[in-house]
């Protein structure tokens, strides 16, 4: 089972995931989400547990629990949702629907 952990202190490792949840059950892996510019952890991750009951016990235990001075949510991760792709070149046309006049100086 993926569970999501929200509202983690910024200075969480990987590690640290994976050491809180180790302690309800087997962790099959803990990731910090990081900015993929600053590499910078932006406050939330997520954890893979392969036993169903120990997720479900490790999301009774630890959600609204206190870490490093933050409370942090921990509940069962939802599918990413699609998103449509975004396009920082505009659409691919430089046509903006207008009609262009031309000045005559």
């Amino acid at each position: 089972m993926k569970l999501f952990v929200g509202s983690l202190p910024f200075s969480t490792t990987d590690d640290d995931l994976q050491q809180l949840f180790a302690a309800h059950g087997t962790v099959d892996s803990a990731r910090v989400m990081t900015d993929r510019e600053t590499n910078r952890s932006r406050g939330f991750g997520f954890v893979e547990m392969s036993n169903d009951d120990e997720a479900k016990k490790a999301i009774d235990a630890l959600n609204n629990s206190e870490l490093s001075g933050r409370t942090i949510v921990v509940n069962e991760a939802r599918p990413r949702e699609e998103r449509p792709r975004r396009d920082f070149n505009g659409g691919g046309s430089n046509d903006r629907g207008g009609s262009f006049r031309q000045r005559s100086w």
